[in-house]
């Protein structure tokens, strides 16, 4: 089977990455970003280019949400395959007479982070049964977790994704603010990060919940206040409000 990525960025890359460390073989990597494309191509073996694109029996478009329909376009083999990577589109923004399907990676991606592909989970869903089971397959040669997801349960797990990763990102974002603002080095908080994430492996994360406010510990809560101020305040209040309704505190 023919495959090429269409992408040159992060979720690209490891897509790449993770076919090729799984022995299966790319067609080419087709882009906009030479220079990209080249260091890619250059590490991992696969043919580029970013005006010819090769005829292939699948092609995954691995580019930002606002960029899928457009380069969508671009596929005018009728036959072919057509799978994009989103978690928040469905199959019908590929904009072309071709098969259509979603092959989603549950991950957070950067081209500096190396990744363990077989944990990644893949949500697979596609319009044709035979094409569902050749991208299950597919993605079972990379990942131990596959499995079919519709649109509608593909948007649920974006959205829970966006709270898991994107919002505690930011919480880590703001930390580091607060502790560079005393001169507290951030790495003396990694431990702390790193048993958190770890716990919730083990004790259902509404169980592991620990602070002043499932405490309801309102002099905590009113002294850390007064150490805040505008959107730090702000998120400090809210989520606080939330443990406590959480907790019907």
């Amino acid at each position: 089977m023919q495959i090429v990525i269409i992408g040159s960025g992060n979720v690209a890359y490891h897509m790449a990455k993770a076919f090729t460390m799984k022995s299966i073989p790319l067609a080419q990597i087709f882009g906009r970003n030479e220079k990209e494309l080249s260091k890619i191509s250059e590490e991992l073996h696969i043919p580029y280019s970013t005006d010819h694109l090769e005829e292939a029996d699948l092609y995954i478009i691995c580019v930002s949400d606002n960029s899928v329909e457009e380069v969508s376009k671009i596929i005018t083999k009728k036959d072919s395959l057509v799978a994009h990577t989103s978690g928040s589109l469905p199959k019908e923004a590929l904009a072309g007479d071709y098969r259509k399907s979603s092959f989603y990676p549950l991950q957070t991606f950067s081209k500096s982070k190396a990744l363990e592909y077989e944990k990644i989970p893949f949500f697979v869903e596609a319009e044709h049964e035979e094409d569902q089971k050749l991208l299950l397959a597919l993605a079972s040669q990379i990942s131990e977790k596959v499995m079919e997801s519709t649109y509608e349960k593909r948007k649920y797990i974006h959205l829970t994704a966006v709270f898991a990763c994107n919002f505690v990102n930011h919480l880590f974002s703001r930390a580091k603010e607060i502790s560079d603002s005393q001169e507290i080095p951030f790495d003396y908080f990694l431990p702390l990060i790193d048993e958190t994430v770890q716990k919730i492996h083990e004790i259902e994360p509404k169980k592991a919940q620990t602070g002043p406010a499932v405490r309801n510990d309102i002099r905590i809560l009113q002294l850390h206040e007064q150490l805040l101020e505008d959107e730090s305040l702000e998120i400090y209040k809210t989520m606080n409000h939330s443990i406590q309704k959480m907790y019907e505190l």
